[in-house]
């Protein structure tokens, strides 16, 4: 990962004029007027492509909103009726983004999420004529090792056809995604992050990943950190513990990770599968077969849990183990036992490793109990979490945080409430963050002969 690169201004100067270059600063005024002084404008027009290296992303019919009142950067914003997308071609790495908010003559509410999903700010609002600046740092990354060799993306990530990134969890950009019932962007700003920025790593499977659609904890968590940590989350669909080293995700968090930061485990979902095929693997990958990543729960679980701590360490990180969430039944809405080997031996794994360890487990099993019929919103299947969800198991994961006295609880927001995982809160109908429809966001096609895309003229 590249943290203050000799390689970041020009790859910035590509994709942003001089003149909106302030120590390495990229500042975008969205509207139609003229743009305050060092700002690239942005209008509802501007459409992502490599050439010019930001734009929208297609898909959302976008507004400009122009008022009399304001200064050259605030009397206009962009909104939609839909979450719509605004993408920087960048370095990866760990970036700050500040972000202009409001309307100055009416009152504006919004949400706020970065690359696939990640929510960082949660239904900001503004009172008519308010106008509101907020940071957060977002991490970007690339699937290129040291080298040159590339960790072994699945299909779900790549077209193995043409070799195009598919997610944009890997591709060269930094996206925002702007959403709530009157979201009003004035304008985007956006630096390397501070070098004493703690990069939170994420370890797991589709439980865990930035989903395309409902949400995991992973996706969540960033809500609840200051502007001084950053999460990054490596979780993937289908893995497990021998798979994600087979497929060099763990040599890229260790080629990435610095002393101080930390790394959070939750496996087993995927663990337990001794049969049949992964399917997010090729059908002639028989590197995606279950019978070669299966661990036992009881020996080679606990110890990949164990080695993967004391590696850890050994870069100087601070490693925790998190207990995989429970499986529910879909018909009773209570939780099953299938997860039960894994959930207790993950403690085991912990202990070995001598590091932090967070009982998801057994936090998840009294969230469902206290539910009800309501776990059945919490869930999208019997096995992976909706936007209820991992609203909740985030919690339990700061609830971790805070039990294990760790220092990232220094990093915790004010706002964040302290869950009681027997009595949790937010119910389901107090539960009120954005949710936008579900369909997978695409990334954007690059123009054919005649100025072109599959989504309609540029």
């Amino acid at each position: 990962m590249i943290r203050l690169s000799r390689f970041l201004l020009p790859a910035i100067l590509l994709a942003c004029s001089t003149a909106a270059l302030s120590a390495q600063t990229c500042r975008f005024d969205f509207g139609a007027s003229a743009p305050a002084e060092g700002y690239i404008p942005v209008s509802s027009l501007t459409r992502y492509s490599d050439a010019l290296g930001y734009g929208f992303e297609p898909g959302t019919t976008l507004t400009e909103v122009l008022r009399k009142k304001g200064t050259d950067l605030t009397r206009d914003y962009i909104t939609a009726a839909e979450p719509f997308r605004f993408s920087v071609r960048l370095p990866e790495g760990n970036y700050k983004v500040t972000l202009t908010l409001g309307d100055t003559q009416g009152a504006s509410c919004t949400t706020i999420k970065a690359e696939n999903r990640r929510l960082m700010v949660e239904s900001l609002a503004t009172g008519k004529g308010e106008i509101r600046t907020v940071s957060f740092n977002v991490n970007v990354r690339t699937p290129s090792l040291s080298k040159g060799n590339r960790i072994k993306l699945n299909s779900r990530e790549i077209d193995y056809g043409t070799g195009a990134v598919k997610t944009l969890t890997w591709d060269d950009r930094l996206t925002l995604q702007f959403m709530d019932a009157a979201p009003a962007v004035c304008a985007v700003e956006i630096e390397p992050a501070a070098n004493d920025v703690v990069t939170v790593f994420i370890i797991g499977d589709s439980t865990v990943t930035d989903q395309p659609s409902g949400g995991t904890w992973g996706q969540y968590l960033p809500r609840w950190l200051d502007g001084r940590a950053v999460v990054a989350n490596h979780a993937e669909s289908g893995m497990t513990i021998k798979g994600f080293r087979f497929g060099r995700r763990w040599d890229k968090i260790m080629e990435s990770a610095r002393p101080g930061d930390y790394l959070l485990i939750q496996l087993g979902t995927n663990d337990e599968k001794s049969r049949g095929h992964d399917p997010m693997w090729d059908a002639d990958d028989h590197a995606g077969d279950w019978v070669r990543t299966h661990a036992d729960p009881e020996k080679d679980y606990v110890w990949g849990l164990a080695t993967m701590a004391l590696e850890a360490k050994r870069h100087g990180m601070i490693p925790v183990i998190v207990s995989p969430m429970t499986k529910i039944d879909r018909r009773s809405a209570a939780a099953t036992e299938l997860m039960t080997p894994y959930g207790l031996n993950a403690r085991r794994g912990a202990e070995l490793g001598e590091c932090a360890y967070i009982d998801l487990w057994g936090m998840s099993r009294d969230i469902v109990s206290a539910l009800g019929q309501d776990a059945l919103a919490a869930y999208s299947d019997g096995t992976h979490t909706d936007n209820y969800g991992a609203y909740l198991f985030s919690l339990g994961i700061i609830r971790g945080i805070r039990e294990n006295g760790l220092g990232l609880q220094e990093h915790i927001l004010p706002d964040t409430p302290i869950l009681d995982p027997k009595a949790p809160h937010p119910t389901l109908q107090e539960f009120s963050c954005p949710i936008e429809p579900r369909r997978a966001p695409q990334r954007q096609q690059q123009p054919k002969p005649g100025g072109q895309t599959e989504f309609g003229p540029l």
